[in-house]
């Protein structure tokens, strides 16, 4: 989701106080150190890439312990003071929440977010950086929304090892859900000739 700057995000608010105000909040935002950001809506592309994702996933883990979340389920990480909103979650273990809300996951297996130009190098480096924080993350995956490129990110034991994708014919492997994702899937109907 693209990410601005309010007036809300001039002042300090503790989690507690965002938690408040996001719960009655009509519109989404993320907190990042005491800031609060308001999240726009997204593109066309965007969209048909979340939906596409979230439904690969949901067909391939229905059966399975595993759930599958779209962009409306927060993700706290608590070492960084970050709570956010990705595009698609998918939660292996018993999905931990913060509270009776359970409307902010604590353990997610695997993050993706669908790029856009404004969100681009924060997706890829200070919200990763984070995200990394999240012991129970394995799998971190980027989506262009204006070429076809995903980056995959996999836990390794010495740090993340990443493999990109750039052909509609490229097919990957989430190793821990044990789940594949075809390019050709994700991309349909995204016209890229709109951007």
């Amino acid at each position: 989701m693209e990410t601005v700057e309010t007036a809300a995000a001039q002042a300090l608010f503790t989690p507690e106080e965002y938690l408040a105000r996001e719960r009655k909040a009509l519109n989404k935002s993320e907190y990042r150190d005491g800031r609060i950001y308001a999240m726009p809506g997204a593109s066309r592309a965007h969209n048909l890439i979340t939906v596409h994702v979230t439904g690969e996933l949901y067909i391939q883990l229905r059966t399975r312990s595993c759930e599958v979340y779209p962009s409306d389920m927060r993700v706290k990480v608590s070492a960084g003071g970050l709570y956010t909103y990705p595009d698609v979650i998918v939660v292996c273990d018993e999905p931990r929440f913060e509270d009776g809300h359970f409307d902010t996951l604590l353990n997610p297996t695997v993050l993706i977010e669908v790029l856009s130009p404004s969100t681009a190098a924060y997706d890829r480096g200070e919200k990763f950086r984070r995200y990394q924080y999240l012991d129970s993350l394995c799998e971190y995956i980027l989506i262009s929304q204006d070429r076809v490129q995903v980056e995959h990110y996999l836990r390794q034991e010495d740090g993340w090892e990443l493999t990109e994708f750039r052909f509609l014919s490229d097919v990957f492997q989430l190793v821990s859900i044990r789940c594949e994702l075809s390019l050709q899937a994700i991309y349909a109907k995204v016209n890229f000739s709109e951007r």
